[in-house]
């Protein structure tokens, strides 16, 4: 009809998601000790009663932990929850289903076999932990930084050292321009005198490893953008980085964060590397096959 005015599309109103994710109680698990006062009484709670929680209101929960409805919903929101419903949605659903795994401390009297099955059962849970918290749009993220970038360096301290020279390898082989600096005096130079077309990446599973807290500070007040790979849990490093790569491995007596959590790290850091060629398939391929062949020339 003339003159007829064109129909206004309506906002819509998007509720937040509660669709449950895995791992929930592994969640609460790594991120307690770094929680205050309230919600680590919070978590004590649906730790030890999680069938109990399921079934209980916001209201109920503070009252039963002496806590306020804010700090439940604060609780949920540390977890990377979008509210109440959505870790009741999740608790019931790891409560109902058989668990896989059992995190296990490894005790004096095991034998070879023990050992062996609950090293690898730890491994293969730090594996799925850190998949439930890997957020896919922060690898999407971080590739554009790196691929934008003139130089990568790659900063680990410790145990993240070894990962640390690993991604610079695999970053070499598709042709990145890209150095690891493992000295904890070498970094803060180095940091120091990046600028906005350097891409840094810090590997550090507790964030709070003072070496790399300073470098990846001074690289941040230099310009440079920020990547950092740690642990699922609140930790300084954060608020120094643009992008986190959040691993999630369980530190117990003997399984320290120098085991299970490499394991996390490197399938994090093969994951942006494949990203990364990915995003430039043919140079990538290229790549890679004249450095096959420059190191075909290493072999017998």
């Amino acid at each position: 009809m003339a003159g007829r005015k064109p129909r206004t599309t309506l906002p819509v109103n998007r509720r937040p998601d509660t669709s449950p994710i895995d791992n929930v109680i592994s969640r609460i698990r790594v991120r307690q000790a770094s929680l205050g006062p309230s919600t680590s009484s919070i978590a004590s709670f649906v730790l030890d009663n999680p069938s109990q929680v399921v079934g209980m209101s916001v209201t109920e929960l503070a009252e039963a932990t002496g806590a306020s409805d804010g700090s439940v919903i604060n609780f949920c929101r540390q977890l990377g929850l979008s509210g109440f419903q959505q870790l009741k949605l999740s608790l019931a659903q790891e409560t109902v289903k058989p668990v896989q795994f059992i995190h296990e401390d490894l005790q004096p009297t095991d034998d070879a076999s023990a050992v062996c099955r609950k090293m690898f059962h730890a491994g293969v849970q730090a594996l799925r932990d850190t998949l439930s918290v890997l957020d896919p749009d922060a690898i999407a993220a971080a590739v554009k930084i790196i691929r934008a970038a003139e130089r990568i360096e790659i900063y680990g301290i410790g145990s993240s050292a070894p990962i640390a020279e690993d991604a610079q390898y695999r970053m070499l082989r598709i042709g990145l321009n890209v150095k690891v600096v493992t000295d904890s005096h070498i970094q803060a130079i180095s940091a120091s005198r990046t600028g906005p077309n350097v891409a840094v990446l810090t590997i550090s599973h507790s964030g709070a490893t003072h070496e790399t807290l300073a470098a990846t500070r001074l690289a941040k007040e230099a310009g440079a953008k920020t990547i950092v790979v740690t642990n699922f849990a609140s930790s300084p490093l954060q608020a120094f980085a643009d992008i986190k790569l959040f691993t999630m491995a369980r530190e117990t007596k003997f399984r320290t964060e120098a085991m299970t959590s490499r394991i996390a790290q490197l399938c994090v850091l093969d994951t942006l590397v494949a990203a990364i060629a990915l995003d430039d398939y043919e140079h990538s391929v290229e790549v890679l096959q004249k450095t096959f062949n420059v190191l075909s020339l290493k072999r017998f």
